[in-house]
């Protein structure tokens, strides 16, 4: 037993060194080859080191494509985005409740109406004088309607903030009811326009 443990222990020991020398040899045969695989190695390495620097310093920085994409990006785009949304909502609104412009206008032709009652240029009385502001109510507020949906359209074509989305999907909302409302008034589908009920004549 202590003969084979010696004897192996002997081997070991003339084994590394026999190792040690052919790396030596085969080194002394091929300098060359040996530095540029070094060479090689440690260029391989220093361009490791460099690129996983660039990765943590855009990273750090917010860099990339998406950094670049949002740095580049100029924030007055946001705020007329913003301004947009909130313009189709009053614009919306407005269709839905009546504006001081609707008002006007319906006055205006209530007036002509009767300028036209008093010249004989009109028989109607009912159609000139309430019919007709009546419909021209329904129009301004059915443009401010249109102009409220066109908005709230351009301002969602594109990725918006969460929001400037939302006020203008309720701009879009408000408009299209506004639409509806409008229509409805034109077309006297909400009531019809008063007549005057026929009767027996004076005489009878």
């Amino acid at each position: 037993m202590g003969t084979t443990r010696t004897t192996e222990k002997r081997t070991d020991d003339e084994t590394v060194p026999a190792q040690a020398a052919a790396a030596e040899e085969e080194k002394a045969a091929d300098p060359e080859g040996a530095e540029t695989g070094g060479a090689e190695e440690t260029e391989a390495a220093e361009e490791a080191v460099a690129a996983a620097g660039q990765d943590d310093d855009n990273g750090e920085n917010g860099l990339g494509e998406d950094g670049e994409n949002a740095a580049s990006a100029p924030p007055a785009t946001g705020v007329a985005a913003g301004a947009g949304a909130v313009v189709a909502a009053g614009l919306g609104l407005a269709s839905v409740t009546g504006t001081w412009l609707g008002t006007l206008m319906a006055e205006r032709q209530a007036l002509l109406g009767q300028i036209k009652l008093q010249t004989g240029k009109a028989t109607d009385q009912i159609a000139t004088v309430y019919g007709t502001p009546w419909h021209t109510t329904a129009l301004v507020n059915g443009v401010f309607a249109v102009l409220a949906a066109i908005v709230a359209a351009v301002v969602l074509t594109r990725p918006r903030a969460p929001w400037v989305r939302a006020v203008a999907w309720a701009g879009l909302a408000l408009a299209v009811l506004g639409i509806l409302i409008s229509a409805g008034m034109y077309l006297d589908l909400f009531g019809s326009l008063p007549s005057i009920p026929k009767g027996p004549g004076p005489g009878a």
